[in-house]
């Protein structure tokens, strides 16, 4: 015998619902064949996966083992039940898109919507990634079937840029800065406490790297793992953030600066060799579609102009010489 899509799917319910009479009712099976299936995928196994109490269930350490094998499988399957409809010329079905957390907030909003109207029956499930590392390694592990994220490195699939995203420094309405022009030196701010981000998120990569960058390390209010809580916190007095400034809501109440050097972060969406049409379609909605710098932040912060000479960029990898741009490039 062999282990089943069928009884992974039946595991995992049963932990997601804390009980076998609830999985059994998600699933729409009777609870005596929920088990039958269950006790032999223990059996295959070799253990017990699950550890019953009166009022739950708790995994042993084999089902925590297993547990997370068990939703990549279900996941996998998923995603090529999808990829078969949508080769076949199917008008519905479900896109798996992974992001990062701040791009889910700040840009897909202004794409999506278009990709409703013109394929209101074909879904898109988001998959979130706190760090591009990790979005990267999802993408090459087949979770998704496209990612919008910071340009990978030495990516083996087509990729196509959208954009470049503008970091903005952000602190109370009260801050005590020159607001004209709305630009501050990356130097100035090294004695300023931080409203930083978990060591997790590829924000803090990013923050942590501007802040050498200007000869200084951040000193720490206090960590968030998102950049919309980082915002709010600044707003709020914590200190001042590094967020994309398309996370920065219109008529935000708080002090919105551009740093000076700029701080941006090239953004594409990228795919595996060989994309079906119904992903290409979605990429080409994306590109044409996404505001990955929205206009309220355009008008507060203007692009000055970026001559030519010496500067550096900042990638996943660390950092790599330019000479077309003096801009703090980050990859984050």
């Amino acid at each position: 015998m062999t282990v089943t899509l069928r009884q992974l799917e039946y595991f995992a319910a049963v932990v997601d619902e804390g009980s076998f009479t609830r999985a059994a009712e998600v699933l729409h099976v009777t609870q005596p064949g929920l088990s039958h299936q269950f006790q032999a995928l223990e059996r295959e196994l070799g253990g017990p996966l699950l550890e019953r109490l009166p009022r739950k269930v708790r995994l042993t350490p084999a089902g925590r083992a297993v547990l997370p094998h068990a939703r990549a499988c279900i996941a996998h399957a998923d995603l090529a039940a999808s990829a078969a409809r949508r080769a076949s010329g199917a008008t519905a079905g479900e896109l798996h898109l992974a992001t990062l957390y701040s791009i889910s907030v700040g840009v897909l909003p202004s794409a999506l919507p278009y990709w409703r109207r013109d394929h209101p029956d074909l879904k898109v499930r988001l998959v979130e990634f706190r760090h591009a590392d990790d979005l990267v390694a999802a993408m090459a592990d087949g979770q998704a079937d496209v990612a919008i994220g910071p340009t990978p490195p030495a990516w083996d699939g087509p990729v196509r840029e959208i954009g470049a995203e503008e970091f903005v420094i952000v602190g109370p309405a009260d801050l005590d800065l020159p607001t004209d022009p709305p630009t501050v030196r990356m130097a100035d701010l090294a004695e300023r406490e931080w409203v930083h981000f978990s060591a997790e998120s590829g924000l803090s990569d990013i923050l942590t790297r501007a802040c050498t960058l200007a000869g200084f390390q951040p000193r720490v209010s206090v960590r968030t793992e998102q950049g919309p809580s980082a915002a709010t916190l600044a707003a709020a007095g914590l200190g001042i953030t590094l967020v994309p400034g398309n996370i920065v809501p219109p008529h935000f109440d708080a002090v919105v600066l551009r740093p000076d050097p700029p701080v941006t972060r090239t953004l594409c969406a990228y795919t595996r060799p060989r994309p079906d049409p119904t992903t290409t379609a979605f990429i080409d909605v994306v590109a044409s579609h996404a505001i990955v710098t929205p206009p309220h932040i355009l008008r507060t912060i203007p692009n000055r102009p970026t001559p030519a000479g010496s500067a550096s960029q900042i990638g996943p990898h660390g950092p790599v010489s330019t000479r077309d741009t003096e801009r703090t490039h980050l990859g984050g």
